[in-house]
This record gives C-alpha cells, structure tokens and sequence, in this order.
C-alpha cells in the first residue's frame, strides 16, 4: 500500500512539474518581431554582379517566409534563377539575446553558405553584414534594404569584398509581397 502511495504521490508530483513548465513556456520578445515583414511569399528580380557569386546578370526568384519554433525564428525559403543557373537557399533568422541583435544563417544549394547580422535603423530600413563561402572562397558582405512605407515591397543594395579592404557592387534587385503563406 505504501508503495502505491508513493508511486501515486510521485505521478501527481511529476504532473503538477509538467503542467507548470508549460504554463511558464518562454515567449519570442519583441525583438525579433522586426522579421514579421518577411513572413509570406515575396517575388524576386534584379541584377547580380560579377564577382564572388558568379558571373553578372538578371535574377529572377520567389521567397517563402514563416515563424518556426515557436516563433522564436524566422524561416525563409528561397529559389531564384540568375547567371549561375537555379540555387535554392534556407536562411534562419532570429534574436541573439546576449549581443542584443538579429542574427541570420543561410545555406545554398550550390554549396555556399553567409551568416551575419540583420540591423533596422528605422521601421523601413534595414543593414546587415556578415561574411560567408562562395565557390569555395570567403567573402565578406554589407548592405541595405529599404521597405516601403507599406511594407509590401523593398529595394536592396550590397557589395562584396575578398580582403576587407576593397568594396565592390554584389547585386541590387527588389523584391515584393504577393500573399502570405497559407498554413499547412
């Protein structure tokens, strides 16, 4: 009897410690809410440079955005079409507490890889930086992205560089918001 006791006892226990810990689950902070723009499905065009990425040339491309894991992160699915043939990449992004800033990792079908931080001076205007591997060289990357007011489209800049020292032109192109995902 006193075994059943116990065991009853440790079953309400470890139930109780349960329903706790899901009740106290920890939620996104605002932080990386700042993403939410991304969320959906956006068309891609524009015109990528000759340099690291490959040879210069028109792109064309979709992009699919989603919060994943609780939406602590950001997932973007991305094929575009350009000079170097169709490329697939995966990038998540989300909110690195300890340095206080949006950070993204993307990977590409072709092998490269970039990671590096995401900043928004301002509702409509974002920076970011970061370096990645190309063709099996590093390189390191800076832009800008300015959204309309709206926030239904946005114009990008970026320039790559090899040495850190010398700056060149990467791509420019647009993208532009046509629905929002539909939940699966």
């Amino acid at each position: 009897m006193k075994r059943v006791s116990l065991l009853l006892s440790l079953l309400v226990f470890c139930s109780a410690t349960a329903v706790e810990a899901q009740a106290q689950a920890p939620k996104p902070g605002p932080e990386v809410q700042k993403l939410n723009v991304w969320v959906g499905h956006w068309t891609l065009e524009g015109e990528q440079k000759a340099g690291p990425f490959g040879p210069a040339g028109k792109y064309t491309g979709e992009l699919d955005g989603r919060w994943i894991l609780g939406g602590f992160y950001l997932e973007m699915r991305t094929r575009e079409k350009g000079p170097a043939g169709e490329v697939q990449f995966l990038e998540i992004d989300g909110y690195d507490p300890v340095n206080r800033n949006i950070t993204y990792s993307t990977y590409g079908s072709d092998g490269s890889r970039e990671s590096g931080v995401y900043t928004f001076s301002s509702a409509t205007t974002m920076t970011f930086s970061g370096k990645g591997v190309a063709g099996g060289k590093l390189y390191l990357i800076r832009g800008t992205m300015i959204f309309a007011s709206d926030l239904l489209s946005d114009t990008a800049k970026a320039e790559v560089s090899t040495d850190g020292k010398t700056w060149m032109p990467a791509y420019v192109g647009k993208a532009t918001k046509i629905q929002p995902v539909p939940k699966k």
